[in-house]
């Protein structure tokens, strides 16, 4: 029956799309994120449902008489730089035949994204993606979170099988970046009872984050509270709740998670840790030796032996900073760094812009919101390779639309209005196409 369900309503959604092809990037998000075939059972398991609607989206996309361009911006200037650069070391890779398939992968979300870009440029559009992507990764950690709790914290926390937040660390991660969106959505809900349960959605994804018993997840948290402090106006509330939390967390898990939190500061002694930082060497050695890197997919014992690296088995990075550096050797770390820096330095620009706007406070918070999610990409990424994650890569396309936006808020792009429509306390907007009447003087 889910089989069914899912296959009627993904097959539901094409006509849409072709008609309105923005359609098709809210359901490939949704297809990526949930990956809602994966809780079916039967023929619709493996369907290649974001395929087929990343075909239909591409189409509708070309046919579309709407104007579609990237916008002029010095993040995508050097996205652009970052995959070219990307390309040319998986030509010069040390195995090619490995670091090719690896490589159109990455270009096919990032070919996603860029349409993401090109065709959320109104703030509506951008809001129905942030719903889109709330949903499909809150599905999960609010059922984990409720998990976490009827087992007592005693079992991990996975995502869905077979995508990019499948294991329990990438999975906390993912829901330590949403939850900022939560926070924005309680703040400004599309409707009223979402209001009502966001609060609820919050408490359990960060339940589901401690009992995914990620050890990263628990530094990403650190640090993503950390920040949320330091930038809080109530700094005394905000610590009085972290205090809270983080006291109910200590007292109700149980002690596997406290033997996993208590071994990160016993690494050397920690199996898991040590091959994670023999990957982190092999990564400087070759991008000492090699000015490409790697490139994708060259972990090897060979590799390791030859830069004088004992290790048992060759392990992936288990970073972001290092995936980057063994794939595109330190041009390419610097571009994505660089890139990093730019999504920061244009949403701070936002907020900066937006500070005393009152008709544009939804830009404001969103763009806070999304530099905590930044930092936890930063933080957690640290300890995983989620350097190409779909998520990281839409929130920089959000960001890259926000800012323009921000720039330009009284004016029409491609047709379509960047000022949201705000409705002040005892002022009625105006109905479209009516001049509002402005108070004479008395």
């Amino acid at each position: 029956m889910r089989d069914i369900i899912i296959t009627v309503l993904v097959f539901g959604m094409l006509p849409f799309i072709l008609r309105y092809p923005w359609y098709g990037v809210l359901a490939w998000s949704w297809l990526s994120y949930m990956n809602p075939h994966r809780l079916a059972w039967g023929f619709a398991y493996d369907m290649p449902f974001a395929q087929i609607v990343a075909i239909v989206l591409l189409f509708s996309m070309i046919v579309s008489k709407e104007k579609k361009s990237l916008p002029a911006n010095p993040l995508v200037v050097v996205w652009v730089i970052f995959l070219i650069w990307l390309i040319i070391c998986t030509v010069f890779a040390v195995y090619p035949d490995l670091a090719f398939p690896h490589l159109i992968k990455v270009l096919k979300i990032q070919l996603i994204t860029f349409v993401t870009l090109m065709l959320m440029r109104d703030f509506q559009r951008v809001n129905q993606l942030i719903w889109v992507i709330v949903f499909s990764i809150g599905f999960y950690s609010v059922k984990g979170g409720i998990f976490t709790f009827m087992t007592g914290g005693g079992y991990h926390v996975f995502g869905p099988a077979g995508s990019d937040i499948q294991e329990n660390n990438a999975l906390a991660v993912a829901v330590l970046m949403i939850v900022p969106l939560m926070l924005y959505m309680n703040k400004f809900p599309p409707k009223p009872w979402v209001k009502k349960i966001m609060p609820y959605c919050i408490f359990f994804s960060l339940a589901s984050v401690i009992g995914s018993q990620s050890r990263g997840a628990v530094l990403a948290i650190l640090a993503v509270g950390g920040y949320y402090w330091w930038k809080s106006n109530s700094k005394l509330v905000t610590a009085t709740v972290f205090v809270l939390l983080t006291t109910l967390a200590l007292v109700f898990m149980p002690q596997s998670w406290h033997d996993r939190v208590d071994s990160i500061s016993e690494y050397q002694q920690d199996s898991s840790s040590m091959e994670r930082i023999r990957a982190w060497q092999y990564s400087i050695a070759i991008a000492n030796d090699r000015l490409t890197g790697g490139g994708f997919s060259s972990w090897s014992l060979q590799n390791y032996y030859q830069y004088g690296i004992e290790a048992q088995r060759a392990f992936v990075a288990h970073s972001i900073y290092f995936s980057v550096l063994n794939d595109g050797g330190w041009p390419g770390l610097f571009l994505f760094l660089l890139i990093l820096w730019l999504m920061w330095r244009q949403l701070s620009g936002v907020i900066k812009l937006t500070r005393d706007d009152p008709d544009r406070v939804q830009y404001n918070f969103l763009a806070r919101m999304l530099q905590i999610s930044l930092v936890a990409f930063l933080a957690g990424g640290a300890f995983l390779s989620l350097s190409y994650f779909d998520l990281a890569w839409h929130f920089m396309a959000i960001t890259i639309t926000l800012s323009h936006l921000a720039k330009s808020p009284h004016e029409h792009i491609d047709g379509v209005t960047q000022t949201p429509r705000v409705v002040r306390r005892g002022v009625r907007a105006p109905a479209r196409g009516r001049r509002p009447q402005v108070p004479r003087e008395t």
